[in-house]
């Protein structure tokens, strides 16, 4: 078994790399603790940040070469990788900048002599997707380095380039051996690493499927772990929005990445049948215009998806709906061309009983409802087991918050289709995962937040 690079867009294999043995995972986690132990958690966190400072720098010098890792191995548009390039630099430096203010200790003014010291635990194993291939590892690397926390990174066997990259530019910063570390590992060895005492947290951003697993056995171990898991992200279209803004909301919210993001909008939910149909009419003409093909080329909009598995899982999840009584109004097949492109979809008539309903399609594939009052809009919005984000448009800012505190997600944003910061925390409900990445919370999950509190002698 190995982590092998396929182009997404010609199918060609690439390079591959083989899994580590036994010996050389365990070689690694020791290598890892003792440079915690011995090394990154006595540095100030000022030195720590300076080294995930140069490591930004690094990224944004060699942004040429990082880009080209993205479309090589997962098919990302040139445009888009030079954006998720420069958003892994922009939170390395938000740490590199903040960390000492996030990490200082804390007086209680309700309790005199009291105090709260913020210390790292360890060795933090994060498992990371391969839809955003530097920018979830920019989310773990960044914060925990600077905690004085060392990382033991597992990506996925599809981005194998994007991986070691990642791990040469704190190299290249200057950071000591150990103290980030990229394996090529099985599922079985992430499980007994999982094991091992001297792992102390578990971050995963993955399907729900992993989760459960990872989740499971973390617990047993009584370790600390970040879940960020699947979603059915819906975009509640109000009476009051400008249907022109929703809409060119909605194509990008729907198509960026080629539909390959947790928190695209996955489900349009439309208040009133006629701006429904005026919506739906409007979204099949912008879909029609979208180009399909290369992501090396200027001119296209959606590249391929990442693998022959994702394009046939999705087939498989529109022909299961059509069997439920779905239409597709728009696209539903494979481009005929050499690589893994799928047409842009739109889906109506979802019954509660379509298996689609409460699925994720990890793809270009807008599953569209129309219903007659706010009050079904956010009804069908939770009617799911997730809820990592929700989205709401309407000119009346003020009410659109009304219904987003109504909605069970862990980010919501109005009017808008997203817009991930590094100041601004990342993290869902239900289903959907529990735990927070990015700004100031991002840094403090895998923290030992320690009480101090002194008793003068008089």
């Amino acid at each position: 078994m190995s982590f092998q690079t396929i182009n997404p867009t010609t199918g060609e294999a690439g390079p591959e790399f083989p899994f580590l043995s036994n010996e050389e995972v365990f070689a690694a986690l020791a290598t890892a603790n003792a440079c915690f132990h011995d090394d990154w958690r006595k540095r100030p966190v000022a030195e720590r940040a300076r080294i995930v400072g140069r490591a930004a720098r690094i990224l944004r010098e060699k942004r040429d070469e990082y880009q080209r890792y993205l479309t090589l191995e997962m098919g990302k548009v040139t445009r888009f990788g030079y954006m998720e390039v420069d958003l892994a630099a922009d939170i390395l430096d938000y740490y590199a900048r903040n960390g000492e203010r996030f990490l200082a200790t804390r007086t209680l003014p309700d309790a005199p002599g009291a105090m709260v010291v913020s210390e790292p635990i360890g060795v933090i194993l994060a498992i990371e997707p391969w839809n955003f291939p530097f920018y979830q590892l920019a989310r773990v690397a960044g914060p925990q380095l600077v905690a004085g926390n060392v990382v033991l990174m597992k990506h996925a066997p599809n981005v194998p380039q994007c991986a070691l990259a990642f791990a040469r530019l704190f190299e290249e910063a200057g950071a000591p051996l150990g103290a980030y570390t990229n394996l090529f590992c099985s599922v079985e060895q992430i499980a007994d690493l999982i094991d091992d005492f001297r792992v102390r947290g578990v971050a995963l951003t993955g399907s729900e499927r992993a989760g459960m697993s990872v989740g499971e056995r973390a617990g047993r171990n009584v370790k600390k772990t970040i879940l960020e898991l699947g979603s059915s992200d819906p975009a509640l279209i109000l009476p009051g929005a400008p249907l022109e803004h929703a809409i060119e909301q909605v194509v990008m919210g729907r198509t960026f990445n080629s539909g390959q993001g947790c928190v695209n909008i996955k489900r349009v939910i439309v208040v009133g049948k006629e701006r429904g149909a005026q919506m739906l009419t409007a979204l099949k003409e912008r879909f029609s215009a979208i180009r399909v093909g290369d992501p090396t080329d200027a001119a296209t909009d959606i590249g391929p998806l990442v693998s022959e598995r994702a394009l046939a899982t999705l087939l498989q999840q529109i022909a299961d709906a059509k069997a439920a009584g779905a239409e597709v109004v728009f696209g539903g097949k494979r481009v005929e061309r050499p690589g893994f492109f799928l047409e842009p979809t739109i889906m109506t008539n979802i019954s509660p009983e379509n298996p689609l309903f409460d699925q994720e399609a990890f793809g270009p594939v807008l599953s569209f409802y129309v219903v007659d009052s706010e009050e079904e809009a956010i009804k069908l919005a939770n009617a799911t087991r997730f809820g990592l984000s929700g989205y709401v448009f309407d000119a009346d800012t003020a009410h659109a918050q009304k219904v987003a505190a109504q909605l069970d997600s862990g980010m919501v944003y109005i009017n808008t289709c997203f817009m991930d910061a590094p100041e601004t925390p990342f993290g869902g409900t239900k289903n959907s995962g529990f735990g927070r990445e990015l700004s100031e919370l991002g840094i403090g999950e895998f923290l030992n937040h320690k009480l101090i509190k002194v008793t003068e002698i008089a």
